[in-house]
């Protein structure tokens, strides 16, 4: 992400000119999306988190303190706003993830669909804290970044990490996944 076009998006924004807010939803929807998808296995409940997040950015970019990185910060929101809406929904089953591979071949798109069921059926017995970890570590930042997000020290981000994809592999080797396969 561009920081430098950041800070002055949120100049502009705090001087008056609400339009510059739209470059800043642009640059990070995507990757908001995929948090709040991540964390809730539910495209519509990751929709409907992601305009929070938004909403909730704008109207607290007064106190973003520049020093620290934009990203972070968005991040930060999109991870809190999806753990609370995780809370409030875990009286209600899940839906199954609407993810469908592209693949001519039907047998592929079947494996592949099968897969997908697996993977979605292990996310969803881990904590939504540990599917956050794992989301932002599957986004490809760095244990600093992800440490920054979370306040969280960079060791106790890799340990976390790693008990999150270690509890991930066991729940689907129960499952009856073969890693080796």
């Amino acid at each position: 992400m561009d920081e430098h076009q950041d800070l002055e998006d949120i100049r502009a924004c705090l001087q008056g000119n609400l339009e510059a807010f739209g470059p800043i939803v642009v640059r990070y929807q995507k990757q908001v999306m995929s948090v709040a998808y991540r964390i809730l296995r539910d495209p519509e409940d990751a929709q409907d988190v992601s305009q929070a997040v938004f909403v909730k950015a704008f109207g607290r970019l007064a106190s973003f303190d520049p020093r620290y990185k934009f990203f972070s910060w968005m991040y930060r929101i999109a991870v809190n706003e999806s753990l609370n809406y995780a809370a409030k929904l875990k009286r209600r089953p899940a839906p199954e993830s609407t993810d469908r591979p592209e693949s001519d071949d039907p047998v592929a798109r079947f494996e592949a669909d099968e897969t997908l069921r697996i993977l979605d059926r292990a996310m969803r017995k881990l904590k939504p804290g540990e599917r956050a970890i794992l989301a932002l570590g599957a986004e490809g930042l760095a244990y600093s970044q992800i440490g920054e997000i979370l306040h969280l020290p960079d060791k106790k981000v890799k340990s976390r990490l790693f008990e999150a994809r270690r509890k991930l592999r066991d729940i689907l080797i129960q499952a009856g996944w073969n890693p080796h396969a």
